[in-house]
């Protein structure tokens, strides 16, 4: 979910809309304006329906942004910062720098979410009984918005991990076997189990039944699947990552170049038969960035005899320092919360050596296959 636009800030946190969320908004304002409300009130304009249809539509998108806000509330007074909320095709998803370290916080912070949706669910509910003897159009607003916070709910609390009710289930097992790693295995597991349930009823519905829904079930259930698969991989890191310190991952005896040097050159000169993952850019002794092959790959091909190492590295005043002593966990924490991908490590004014968060993420994932 990297593209899409910057909205501005809600209580501080980036607010952020995926263009996949422009899908979803046309498929609800286009059900609600032209099937639900016309045969619901059949005796409305035209004009009617679509105002209504999309004044629905931003209504229940602002009930989901309510939703993140709930987590993201929960989540900073458990010390955790919030690094975004973005809408995109699926709902909402509040960005955390870092995971809990505790089964009570993640119950707190994943209960919070589906609570606001029920509380919602009561507001609009109590607004269509108050409205419907007087505002026929604000009554119907308010009836499909009950219904659609409440399925929200309802959706978020079905026990598949990384889903609301997923992280409750893995709160609830954390706290009984006190084995973070067995509770997010059997959180996973049920993920999966949850997603495959949805693509399997999905192709019956749409095959014995003929409705188009039954895709859309499918669909929902791939997603699930595959946000499983990635949060486990995740959390999985993070366990991996134990005990671990910033002079164990870090990358020591780095290739020196000059700035002057031009991409095509370093490339045919070095990159081709180095397995070296970034380079020190000097001038003799004087140490003035880094590049690494990330920066290198973002380069347009034809650029690369006109580009100097000098203009595509990272300056040194720029580069972010940690302690050789400093925890693995919090390092990658802090790089995720500054969206970091390097780092340096240094003592006492002389740095050690570099780390490249991709190269931490390898460690952490060839530790796991060595534990299995």
């Amino acid at each position: 979910m990297g593209r899409g636009l910057q909205l501005g800030k809600i209580f501080g946190i980036p607010f952020r809309i995926d263009y996949s969320w422009f899908v979803i908004f046309l498929l609800i304002t286009t059900s609600l304006s032209l099937f639900i409300f016309p045969d619901a009130y059949p005796d409305w304009g035209a004009a009617q329906y679509w105002i209504v249809g999309i004044a629905t539509s931003l209504l229940f998108f602002a009930s989901v942004v309510a939703h993140e806000l709930a987590h993201s509330a929960v989540s900073i007074r458990s010390g955790i910062p919030v690094k975004s909320i973005t809408l995109f095709i699926f709902g909402g998803v509040a960005h955390i720098a870092r995971e809990v370290t505790h089964p009570a916080s993640e119950l707190k912070m994943a209960a919070a979410g589906p609570l606001c949706s029920i509380a919602l669910c009561g507001l609009f509910s109590g607004l269509w009984w108050v409205s419907r003897d007087f505002s026929v159009h604000l009554s119907a607003l308010a009836w499909y918005l009950a219904i659609i916070n409440g399925m929200l709910a309802v959706f978020n609390m079905i026990p598949g991990f990384p889903l609301d009710g997923g992280r409750v289930l893995r709160s609830i097992l954390w706290m009984i076997t006190s084995n973070y790693r067995r509770a997010t295995r059997i959180a996973t597991m049920t993920g999966y189990g949850t997603s495959y349930l949805f693509i399997l009823g999905g192709i019956a519905i749409f095959f014995f039944f003929g409705l188009l829904n039954g895709l859309w079930l499918v669909f929902i259930g791939f997603f699930l699947n595959s946000a499983a698969r990635s949060s486990y991989r995740q959390s999985m890191v993070r366990d991996a990552l134990k005990g671990f310190v910033a002079r164990d991952v870090m990358t020591k005896g780095l290739p020196s170049i000059p700035r002057n040097l031009t991409i095509k050159e370093l490339v045919q000169s070095q990159l081709l038969i180095s397995s070296s993952p970034c380079f020190l850019v000097a001038d003799g002794e004087r140490l003035e960035g880094v590049l690494t092959l990330h920066q290198i790959k973002e380069l347009p091909r034809e650029d690369w005899d006109i580009t100097t190492v000098g203009q595509a590295m990272t300056p040194v005043e720029k580069l972010k320092a940690v302690k050789p002593s400093d925890d693995v966990i919090s390092m990658l924490e802090r790089m995720e919360e500054g969206t970091l991908n390097l780092v340096t490590v240094v003592e006492e004014g002389r740095m050690l050596g570099l780390i490249l968060r991709e190269n931490v993420i390898q460690f952490a994932y060839r530790l796991q296959e060595l534990r299995t």
